[in-house]
């Protein structure tokens, strides 16, 4: 796969544009344009649609479905979280606050390590802050902060008991 900053130098290579010329175009620093170039500094999307556009190009990113690689303790609080998720609302947060809170007491002297401790903050904000839908993103996501987020969840208890059995059982079938 084609890095952003081996795409970025070839343009510039097609172009026959140097750094300092793009840096000029740009308004991006010269020396930011080396460590783009690099791999030292991470260039997103934006930033390299922004400078293929000086040079009279565009970025055209290919979106594509791929199936993540989890652990099996990462799959399974993942699709019990997903159930979850089916019945939070503004309304059943509510409901769920007192155990989420007791929770999230639990949680807080019983994890060790600043990353599950900053975790515990940010679901404690996420529920004092009634952020419904950041909840689901946590909840739902499969991007490595979310799985780690879930690591310390405060969500235990309340899906009912039947929907936890059927997402155990499926996950046994699926094995």
């Amino acid at each position: 796969m084609t890095t952003r900053g081996s795409l970025l130098r070839h343009v510039m290579t097609e172009t026959g544009t140097t750094q300092s010329m793009l840096s000029r175009l740009s308004g991006v620093h010269q020396p930011s344009i080396s460590q783009f170039l690099s791999g030292r500094v991470d260039l997103s999307d934006g930033q390299l649609d922004r400078l293929l556009s000086c040079m009279g190009y565009r970025l055209e990113v290919v979106r594509r479905p791929v199936v993540p690689e989890l652990t099996r303790s990462e799959r399974r609080s993942w699709r019990l979280h997903r159930q979850l998720s089916c019945h939070l609302t503004p309304d059943t947060l509510e409901e769920w606050i007192p155990r989420l809170e007791r929770n999230l007491d639990r949680e807080r002297t019983s994890v060790r390590g600043e990353r599950h401790l900053r975790n515990v903050d940010r679901w404690e904000s996420l529920i004092a802050n009634r952020d419904v839908l950041g909840l689901h993103r946590v909840m739902t996501g499969l991007d490595r902060d979310s799985i780690e987020m879930r690591e310390v969840s405060p969500m235990g208890g309340l899906l009912p008991e039947s929907e936890r059995l059927d997402v155990l059982r499926d996950l046994r079938r699926a094995s």
